[in-house]
């Protein structure tokens, strides 16, 4: 049992929680809590942690004894390594899943054309936890970010995905105007989510190849990504709003291609 969060173990769990740098260089993530523990393939697993008082957990079982290594951890050592206010008791250390931009523009396992989100500069962890778990519920195929996106393995993207992290393909990008080539060339048709929008969302037809261009929730869409797409739609709003959360703006996008898809 590890008794001292002064233990070389808890320490480099610490580093993956806290550091992108340390979850790139070892190609590892954190996930916490049962369910999302229970939904990580056991081949994927490096190593599962557990308290004391987990032991007597009735999921205790099921998840030791499909991972090769377990290790017990006081209920204070790891209270102190949790990265939540109420610790399950119980996280992995994970490998990564690995995806390059062209696997996204596959047909989804139903054989329906690409849904594709295109995420620039998204900068909240929040935004893009919800944008990927949204993005699950609405049948998207896959989500291509760039550099400057969040780091889609932050504890808080791992937590609020609530298990569509290990199901959506994704891939980043250095160079996003040549990924938004590629998928020109794949015959994806793009769609810019913009203020100036020419044409109100739910007036396009997305029952073909598309994706949707998401941009920074402060300054939206870069002028040069923005030009790459072949349409600008806006969301109309009423009242005094201007625009919504690019999360909120995605998901109403991703829905409306869902809706179509479904007639």
């Amino acid at each position: 049992m590890i008794t001292s969060t002064a233990n070389r173990q808890i320490k480099y769990v610490s580093a993956l929680l806290k550091k992108a740098k340390a979850r790139r260089e070892e190609q590892l993530f954190v996930a916490e809590g049962v369910r999302m523990c229970m939904e990580i393939p056991p081949e994927r697993i490096r190593t599962l942690y557990i308290s004391d008082s987990f032991r007597k957990n009735t999921n205790c079982a099921a998840l030791t004894e499909r991972v090769r290594q377990v290790e017990v951890l006081t209920d204070t050592v790891f209270a102190a390594l949790s990265d939540t206010r109420t610790p399950q008791g119980v996280l992995a250390v994970a490998e990564q899943s690995h995806y390059c931009p062209e696997d996204l523009t596959m047909a989804g396992p139903d054989g329906a054309k690409p849904l594709l989100l295109v995420l620039e500069q998204i900068q909240d962890p929040g935004n893009l936890g919800t944008v990927l778990r949204a993005g699950e519920g609405a049948g998207v195929t896959g989500i291509l970010m760039d550099g400057g996106t969040a780091d889609i393995y932050n504890p808080k993207v791992v937590r609020s995905t609530m298990g569509s992290l290990l199901r959506v393909p994704f891939a980043y990008v250095e160079d996003l105007d040549g990924a938004l080539m590629m998928l020109k060339r794949k015959e994806i048709r793009l769609f810019a989510a913009h203020l100036q929008g020419s044409r109100d969302y739910d007036r396009e037809d997305y029952r073909q190849a598309t994706a949707f261009l998401i941009g920074n929730e402060a300054n939206g869409l870069s002028d040069r990504t923005a030009a790459r797409a072949d349409a600008r739609i806006r969301i109309p709003m009423l009242g005094r709003v201007e625009s919504l959360n690019a999360a909120v703006a995605a998901s109403v996008l991703m829905f409306e291609a869902a809706r179509q898809r479904r007639g």
